[in-house]
């Protein structure tokens, strides 16, 4: 292993990989040395410098279908699964082709692709998948029904996946991110809301992509040969208090 470049000769794929915190794991991945492959839905010269690109639409099955069958020729040693989409509202007023799209990004999308890519990683004996996931898989609140039971059975599929592939080498785990300072963040929290949610976070701060990057690098690495199965808080310990 280099300690410089840990993922030299790995390929890598990031969904979502264009903005927020799929872009910096994509630059991160990159960064230790992996050739990386990111997604996105509309091709604007945001990919981070480096990486190939991807344009696909993961609400549609057929499109997901054709990915899939990509990734399974390509063959990558990493596959984040981070796309993802929300769409909050009271219990009572959940629209269900809502809570169908939710799902179809959120959970039957990266379930597809760990398909994809699980057997040549097992036959390889080699190979790590970590799932995007959130605090709300491991709590909810109102009107996130939705997008929390998408999340809750995504780390349901990761648990059930690993439990299977551990033996062959393969490290499958989820990274669950807490109020993390994105644009996205920026966009749809004020300043009054942002205080308020700020207040329960023991660490007192947003978190910086760069920090979920981190984490997620480390469990992508040759370093990680025994961390499996596990939904993984970054949070500045929200969810423990």
């Amino acid at each position: 292993m280099n300690a410089v470049t840990p993922l030299a000769g790995r390929t890598a794929v990031v969904t979502g990989g264009t903005r927020g915190i799929g872009r910096a794991i994509a630059e991160r991945l990159r960064d230790d040395g992996a050739e990386v492959w990111v997604t996105g839905t509309n091709r604007d010269g945001t990919e981070p410098d480096g990486a190939r690109y991807f344009a696909i639409d993961f609400t549609i099955n057929e499109a997901v279908e054709r990915f899939a069958s990509e990734l399974s020729n390509l063959a990558p040693d990493v596959l984040v699964n981070n796309a993802g989409i929300n769409r909050n509202a009271p219990f009572a007023d959940i629209d269900f082709a809502d809570f169908d799209a939710i799902h179809r990004v959120n959970l039957r999308t990266p379930l597809a692709l760990m398909q994809a890519v699980l057997p040549t990683m097992r036959k390889n004996g080699w190979g790590r998948v970590i799932n995007i996931g959130s605090i709300w898989s491991k709590l909810a609140r109102p009107g996130r029904a939705s997008y929390a039971a998408s999340k809750f059975g995504l780390n349901g599929v990761t648990t059930a996946a690993a439990s299977e592939a551990a033996a062959d080498g393969v490290m499958i785990n989820m990274v669950s991110p807490g109020i993390i300072d994105t644009e996205l963040t920026r966009r749809t929290l004020n300043a009054e809301r942002l205080k308020a949610i700020l207040a329960d976070v023991p660490t007192g701060r947003l978190g910086q992509p760069e920090e979920v990057a981190a984490l997620v690098a480390w469990l992508a690495g040759p370093e990680n040969t025994f961390v499996s199965g596990q939904n993984i808080a970054i949070d500045g310990g929200f969810t423990r208090v």
